[in-house]
């Protein structure tokens, strides 16, 4: 896949771009005000001749005398350098010319052009701007129809234009390159606080996850980025703490059981033994190989809720029926303890119903568990106004403390060490995982003598 183009040449382009388009429209406006000037200029000056020869040919004033009617041409023409003049009849006969060059190609060429037009023309050696009058005298001595060619040679104009725009344009491109070099600048000064950051962040190693970047010290548009990659940094310091925790209390619930059974080994083969004492052993060691057994399925499970929270198999669940179907499983223990089970209420909801069953089956055997003989442990499922379902756990016991509360759905947490008798550690963090791929909330209280669990699911 091709790399991404940097910014520094995005933003140098950019500016590349918007300096070829502003200057280009500078110089193209400046270039056509000037030539828009010299032929304002030009026009005005031969309209002047135009309107003055036409005075001219239809005044009685000459008196039919064409000698005198050439002078007054001479006389137009004073005052007006450069302007030359050639008219001709109908026919195509000379009537004046005011100059030596052969003006009769240029009458040729605007012969069929609209009368009074202007047009630039040249003849080969010279290059002209030329208005061309169809006139009619009213004289007894020409009463017949005249051409009035009036030119104005414009080479000086072309020439000056010529360099002139030589300039501008190179003016222009050099202010392009430059424009475009100090945009290239201004934009490698300006991701230099982006440069000091990813410094700081290559410098950051898993046992310097403690390292923050300050967002008092960089411009304001990357503020937001230093203070999302300080709550990043924060996460994930709390994530490696976490992990760093959850392997030490692997390792020390599964040496517990493993040294255990290597020291009644041990034990057992210092010496000989009948039967059944060898049968005690491997009996003993059952029950540690379970104890393991239920550790690392709880293991797995909590790591595929991770991997695939969203792998739920949802149906409507009859959460009162799960747990009728739970007291049935748990009876025998509750009876053994001396604890009554009770079911108040009834809901149904969507959900995965296994990982439901399991939920509620962990909460209510962490009840059991943590319940005085005599005690009940009560289940209340309770339809909200809002469409969700409440799920309550409560049972009577040693109240926990505050502080302990929060980190009750943290993976091999103890409270005391009362409290993990015979369990994993992990039953309640299972809890939590299940509850979150459902997209609810657990909370816990415990207070004079009584804890109780709620679950939300489905609120909207």
């Amino acid at each position: 896949m091709r790399r991404p183009v940097s910014l520094t040449l995005r933003l140098s382009l950019l500016f590349g771009i918007a300096s070829v388009v502003v200057f280009s429209v500078f110089g193209w406006v400046i270039e056509n005000s000037i030539k828009r000037h010299f032929t304002a200029e030009d026009v005005s000056e031969l309209e002047i001749v135009a309107q003055a020869v036409d005075k001219a040919l239809f005044t009685d004033l000459l008196k039919d005398n064409l000698a005198s009617l050439k002078r007054r041409f001479d006389d137009i023409l004073v005052g007006h350098h450069g302007a030359l003049l050639h008219i001709t009849d109908s026919n195509g006969q000379a009537i004046y010319s005011s100059t030596r060059l052969d003006l009769s190609e240029l009458t040729t060429q605007t012969r069929n052009a609209n009368d009074g037009s202007i047009h630039s023309v040249s003849d080969g050696h010279h290059t002209f701007r030329v208005l061309t009058r169809h006139l009619r005298s009213n004289t007894s001595l020409s009463d017949r129809a005249f051409i009035a060619t009036v030119a104005v040679p414009i080479d000086n104009q072309l020439r000056f234009l010529n360099g002139f725009r030589y300039t501008l344009w190179l003016m222009i491109a050099s202010g392009i390159a430059i424009t475009s070099l100090i945009g290239w600048i201004a934009v490698r000064q300006g991701h230099a606080p982006l440069r000091n950051i990813v410094a700081q962040i290559r410098q950051i190693s898993a046992n310097e996850l403690n390292t923050r970047l300050s967002p008092d010290t960089v411009p304001g548009e990357l503020t937001d980025l230093a203070v999302s990659f300080n709550e990043m940094l924060k996460r994930m310091e709390q994530a490696f703490l976490h992990l760093s925790n959850f392997s030490a209390d692997i390792a020390h619930d599964l040496r517990t059981p493993v040294t255990s059974m290597m020291t009644q080994t041990q034990v057992a083969l210092s010496q000989t033994r009948t039967v059944e004492e060898y049968q005690e052993i491997l009996y003993s060691n059952i029950e540690e190989y379970e104890h393991m057994a239920r550790m690392i399925s709880d293991m797995l499970f909590l790591a595929k809720a991770d991997n695939d929270p969203g792998n739920l198999n949802v149906t409507d669940v009859d959460l009162a029926s799960e747990v009728g179907i739970l007291f049935e499983y748990y009876e025998a223990w509750a009876e053994e303890r001396g604890v009554t089970l009770r079911l108040e209420g009834a809901a149904t909801t969507a959900g995965d119903q296994l990982m439901l069953r399991r939920a509620v089956g962990n909460l209510l055997s962490n009840a059991i568990q943590h319940t005085r003989s005599g005690g009940t442990v009560s289940v209340k499922l309770d339809p909200l106004e809002n469409g969700g379902i409440g799920i309550v756990v409560e049972n009577p016991g040693p109240a926990i403390a505050p502080e302990h509360l929060p980190k009750l759905f943290d993976r091999f947490y103890r409270v005391d060490p009362s409290r993990q008798e015979g369990g994993t550690g992990l039953g309640l963090a299972i809890v939590k995982s299940i509850v979150d791929a459902h997209n609810g909330s657990i909370h816990v209280t415990s207070s004079e003598g009584m804890t109780r669990f709620q679950v939300f699911l489905g609120v909207r």
